[in-house]
């Protein structure tokens, strides 16, 4: 004779509040990382979900509350190591109120990242952090529309968003300045497509540099497909074929996977950095120091704006879940310039 033993029920919220001793709408809260909730609470409630081994059902909590506790990021090119550090800050802060994050990777297209946004849009994701290909005016309402926030990374606020970014127009001016004290007068700006935002505003920057130096100074503008270090090898051919009397003495590259790539153009070459030509890039990534000719590049707080970022969009969460009004802010971050060998002869 066979002997069935009763199913075990199933542990529930009810089950971790009663052993927490608090509500469930505490324990709801809680796993929603609420401010509401103190440090103490917290602790006792967390403690009775291991006690019991309970696990949350994802897939009940988002039926309830008509949300994910995911947040979309969408970056403009996972391989470069700005975006990296970037998506670093972002989950660090994300983490630790309870969220996952997703990461979709436009890839400098803008019909992708339209799909990812619409992909979040279905996932009813919690939020969204966009480093957007161009202007996300339109993607940015209707997500709002939807009852997901949006925070624009790596840009100035231009839409009813709030917006982390490093002034990109003084960035390109600290560059070209300094290209300038180390007598420069015929600089290249290799950079592009130039609808992305951060193109075209270092392209002003170093635009602003020359203005007032009269006609002396010249800025050869060579728009480059993507920011990636492949445009970059094809913009340096393009610049060692010029007759020596036309080629610019320096290069001022829109981020530091272009030099890399105008790096090893040159030295295929046969130019020598900084000698012939002197190089700048834009981002400080970790390579650009390591690199065979340490880069002079333009540094951005990589992991602070991820940060910052994130820290914005839980404010924004927060305050939209507990029918507070909500005003946008913009963080513009200083940029630094970091001189290193590629522009800087040696005496």
């Amino acid at each position: 004779m066979v002997r069935h033993s009763p199913e075990k029920r199933s542990i529930s919220m009810k089950d971790v509040a009663a052993l927490a001793g608090v509500s469930v709408g505490t324990v709801s809260n809680v796993l929603n990382s609420s401010a509401r909730v103190s440090e103490s609470t917290t602790k006792r409630v967390l403690a009775a979900i291991d006690q019991l081994g309970w696990v949350p059902n994802e897939s009940a909590r988002q039926l309830r509350t008509g949300y994910s506790q995911a947040i979309g990021l969408v970056v403009l090119d996972v391989a470069n190591p700005f975006f990296a550090d970037v998506v670093l800050g972002a989950e660090n802060v994300l983490y630790g109120h309870g969220y996952s994050v997703y990461i979709g990777n436009s890839d400098q297209q803008p019909e992708r990242e339209e799909r990812l946004l619409r992909q979040f849009e279905q996932q009813k994701v919690r939020g969204v952090l966009l480093a957007s290909v161009g202007s996300a005016v339109e993607a940015a309402a209707r997500l709002r529309r939807s009852g997901i926030p949006v925070v624009m990374v790596d840009r100035a606020r231009e839409n009813d968003s709030c917006a982390v970014g490093c002034d990109d127009v003084e960035g390109g001016r600290l560059a070209v300045s300094h290209l300038i004290d180390m007598g420069h007068r015929n600089i290249a700006f290799v950079g592009g497509p130039l609808s992305l935002t951060q193109v075209r505003d270092r392209r002003i920057g170093a635009e602003t540099a020359l203005a007032e130096l009269g006609d002396a100074y010249q800025l050869l503008l060579m728009p480059t497909s993507a920011m990636a270090s492949r445009p970059g090898v094809a913009a340096a051919a393009e610049i060692a074929a010029l007759p020596k009397d036309q080629r610019p003495t320096a290069v001022f590259a829109a981020n530091d996977l272009l030099a890399i790539g105008l790096l090893q153009g040159f030295v295929a070459a046969g130019l020598r950095v900084p000698d012939d030509i002197a190089l700048i890039g834009y981002d400080d990534i970790e390579f650009a120091a390591s690199s065979a000719v340490p880069l002079s590049s333009v540094h951005q707080p990589r992991t602070e704006i991820g940060e910052r970022a994130a820290t914005l969009l839980i404010d924004e969460i927060r305050e939209i879940s507990e029918g507070k009004p909500h005003v946008h802010e913009s963080v513009r971050l200083a940029p630094v310039l970091v001189p290193r060998a590629s522009t800087v002869i040696e005496t």
